[in-house]
């Protein structure tokens, strides 16, 4: 085969078998972190909270760096499908930075949304702390068949 030839093979084996979007974020591409700089301090244990403030710019290096490092699809023709998301959710301390934010899908965010609104709520009512509400996030959103028994958890303390 030409030189060329492979390569349009190659080009077109990696589209054909890439997956259109990730179910969870990729821990060297967004790691998390936690707010450096915030607007205010919340609840009982005093977490360090930054507003939100993500801009296109940023939001589009996202989408593009876990196309080209990851070769995730991220089909955008249908953009509300997808937001980014806070790996550690702004109300638990999460940052803005890059390192925190991941391209989610609809089907990702309809199971890991609800959890983070109940353990917010329960981090204000101090029944959890930052640090083990971080842990059952990431818990549940590295392991999506997680994430019931993680709501169910939160709901019940």
């Amino acid at each position: 085969m030409t030189r060329h030839l492979l390569l349009v093979l190659a080009f077109f084996s990696h589209h054909l078998f890439a997956l259109e979007y990730p179910k969870n974020p990729d821990l060297e591409l967004t790691p998390g972190s936690l707010c450096d700089r915030p607007s205010t301090h919340r609840y009982p244990e005093k977490i360090p909270y930054c507003e939100r403030n993500v801009s296109t710019k940023l939001k589009n290096e996202i989408f593009q760096n876990y196309r080209d490092e990851l070769g995730f699809r991220l089909d955008l023709r249908n953009r509300s499908n997808y937001k980014i998301d806070h790996y550690i959710p702004l109300c638990a301390g999460g940052s803005n930075k890059q390192n925190n934010l991941w391209p989610q899908h609809i089907t990702v965010f309809e199971i890991t949304d609800p959890l983070e609104s109940v353990g917010c709520v329960k981090l204000s009512a101090a029944k959890i702390t930052q640090a083990e509400l971080i842990k059952l996030i990431r818990k549940a959103k590295l392991n999506l068949a997680e994430a019931p028994s993680v709501l169910k958890y939160l709901q019940s303390i």
